[in-house]
């Protein structure tokens, strides 16, 4: 495995992080303590959550599953980089009640308090702040962010779909205060065929001396060989991939990458976590395997050079926007 810091701290992740969205969802949770061992043997030490994971009325459940895992002992808990989210809703009675989601002081300390709980730990070591709240000034958040930090209760501090003027404004609040270190990550929508990252997003990031984690690395599965595994009578596209294939533009597209991954003899979901790890401030993609084959799949990426002709048909099939403001300016 291989290893890079967080942004601009002292914190050695891999530079593949195991996201655990499918657990309990889709993979059941033995299946999913599998996966758990499997990454942690192959070095994998940056486990990534939501408090929401498990979704409907069962939010939360992702997280029990791995503080059920963390419980079976030996040093899983020390190994483990653990970062989870908070700002979703996590009411449970069916009901819409005030100061159950987003990032006020009161929320948030609520759900810490319940994360920790439920992952069966005494600390989070990534806190990450879902989505922005354009209702609470970051004065408030960090305020709460301080408390949570001196009781040793979160160690790091991190966002998720923030774009770049928000990801600056949140980090000079933080310089202001004495003793507050601010974000130190962004996980952001981030793919070859969304690369609209590049303009302000990635460039704040770097600026602020954030790494950079991009979710949804195979967009949804449209990335991984989905219209070769269709044709073979495999495993057919489904939700966000399946609507993007009914453009035939998009559908155009997506064959000429097969095609040409044909010619290299490369499988596609590798090259396109390959392709990330290839990019400026790119800390790791998270992968969020169903089964421990798909696990395999994704540590091979790990290992996979791309050739400069390569790399050039990859963005003659998915062009960049380029840097802000060049992107929509002169």
């Amino acid at each position: 495995m291989k290893y890079t810091q967080l942004g601009r701290t002292g914190l050695k992740v891999s530079r593949l992080v195991l996201g655990t969205m499918n657990f309990g969802p889709q993979t059941d949770e033995a299946e999913s303590h599998a996966i758990m061992d499997a990454a942690l043997d192959a070095g994998i030490n940056f486990f990534d959550t939501a408090n929401v994971y498990g979704w409907g009325e069962n939010k939360g459940r992702t997280e029990s599953i791995i503080g059920n895992w963390f419980a079976k002992g030996g040093v899983r808990r020390d190994k483990v980089v653990l970062a989870t989210k908070v700002y979703g809703n996590m009411g449970t009675d069916g009901e819409a009640w005030p100061n159950q989601d987003r990032l006020s002081a009161l929320n948030i300390r609520r759900a810490v308090e319940a994360s920790l709980t439920r992952l069966r730990t005494d600390h989070i070591d990534l806190y990450q702040f879902h989505h922005i709240d354009r209702t609470t000034p970051f004065e408030e958040i960090w305020q709460a962010i301080d408390t949570l930090v001196h009781q040793g209760k979160i160690l790091y501090v991190g966002s998720s779909n923030f774009p770049g003027y928000k990801i600056a404004q949140a980090n000079d609040i933080a310089a202001r205060r004495s003793g507050t270190l601010g974000l130190v990550s962004e996980q952001c929508l981030y793919n070859l065929v969304e690369r609209r990252a590049e303009m302000e997003v990635i460039p704040a990031a770097r600026d602020y001396g954030l790494g950079v984690i991009p979710w949804s690395p195979l967009s949804g599965g449209l990335l991984g060989g989905v219209i070769k595994k269709q044709v073979q009578g495999g495993r057919r596209a489904s939700g966000r991939a399946a609507d993007l294939l009914t453009d035939p533009a998009t559908r155009a597209r997506i064959q000429s990458y097969e095609d040409l991954l044909d010619k290299h003899g490369l499988a596609p979901g590798e090259v396109a976590l390959a392709w990330l790890l290839k990019q400026p401030g790119v800390t790791g993609p998270i992968v969020g395997p169903r089964t421990p084959g798909q696990l395999e799949s994704a540590l091979r990426a790990l290992e996979l050079e791309l050739s400069g002709d390569l790399l050039a048909g990859l963005d003659e099939i998915f062009p960049g926007p380029g840097p802000a403001p060049e992107a929509f300016a002169w």
